[in-house]
C-alpha cells in the first residue's frame, strides 16, 4: 500500500476478515446495528437527510449509509476495505436499498476530485482507526458543500474510556473483538474540536453515547467521556 494512504494495512485486514459478519446483527458488530438508529436519528435531527447528497466515510459494510439512503437521501459510502464495501454493496442489491452507491476511494482522494459536493457528510467510528486523524477530518471538510454540516464519531481518551471501551467491552463481556481499539489512538473531544476549527469547519453541538451491560441498552446523553459524536458545519461563503 502506498505511503501517501491515510490507512493502516492491519485496520483495513482486520475489518476486511469479518466483512462476512457485517449484516448479522448477532455479530462482532451488534453494538454497531444497536446504535445505529441513535445515530441516524440525531444526524436527521440537526440536518434533515430527505433529498441531500451524503457522504458516508469509512462505511465499511453499509450499516449507516443504507439507513440514511432510506430517509431518502442520495448516499455515497467509501472505504478501503474491498471486503466490506462487497458486502456494503450485496446487502444494497439484496435488499432493494435506493439512492445508494459505493466506492472503494481514500476520502482525501475523493476531496481533490470532488470538492464541495455533499450537503451532508458523516464520518463514525474511523477516525480512531486510521494513522492521521486530522488529515480525514480536513478532506471532510473540503467535501462538503458551504453550509453544509459534517459528523464525527469517536471515543474519548481516558481512564474511564479505556475502562469501559476496551477493558470491559474487549476482554470482559467480548462485545467486540480483541484488538479492536488502541488506547494511544483514542481522539479527546477538544483534539476533534481543534481538528475541525483547523479545517474551518464550526463546531455547533456534541453527544454523548452510553451503554448499559446489564440491559443491554443504549442512550445519548451529555456525557462526552467514553464514546461521543460531534457536530460541525462548514460556514457560507
Amino acid at each position: 500500500m502506498s505511503n501517501t494512504i491515510n490507512a493502516d494495512p492491519a485496520e483495513l485486514e482486520k475489518f476486511s476478515s469479518l466483512a462476512h459478519r457485517w449484516w448479522d446483527t448477532e455479530s462482532e458488530f451488534k453494538p454497531l446495528h444497536q446504535i445505529n438508529p441513535l445515530r441516524l436519528d440525531w444526524i436527521n435531527a440537526q440536518a434533515p437527510l430527505s433529498g441531500k447528497r451524503v457522504l458516508d466515510v469509512g462505511c465499511g459494510g453499509g450499516i449507516l449509509a443504507d439507513s440514511m439512503a432510506r430517509k431518502s437521501a442520495e448516499v455515497m459510502g467509501i472505504d478501503l476495505a474491498t471486503k466490506a464495501l462487497r458486502v456494503a454493496q450485496l446487502h444494497a442489491l439484496e435488499s432493494g436499498t435506493p439512492n445508494i452507491q459505493y466506492h472503494e476511494v481514500s476520502v482525501e482522494q475523493l476531496a481533490e476530485e470532488r470538492p464541495a459536493s455533499f450537503d451532508v457528510v458523516t464520518c463514525m467510528e474511523m477516525l480512531e482507526h486510521v494513522p492521521d486523524p486530522a488529515s480525514i477530518v480536513r478532506a471532510c471538510a473540503t467535501l462538503v458543500k458551504p453550509g453544509g454540516w459534517v459528523f464525527f464519531s469517536t471515543i474519548n481518551r481516558n481512564a474511564k474510556a479505556f475502562g469501559l471501551a476496551i477493558v470491559a467491552a474487549e476482554y470482559v463481556l467480548k462485545m467486540i473483538p480483541k484488538g479492536t481499539h488502541e488506547y494511544a489512538k483514542l481522539i479527546r473531544p477538544s483534539e476533534l474540536a481543534r481538528f475541525a476549527r483547523e479545517a474551518h469547519l464550526d463546531v455547533q453541538c456534541s453527544k454523548g453515547l452510553e451503554h448499559n451491560p446489564v440491559s443491554g441498552r443504549y442512550w445519548l446523553s451529555n456525557d462526552t467521556s467514553v464514546n461521543y459524536m460531534l457536530a460541525t458545519r462548514r460556514p457560507q461563503e
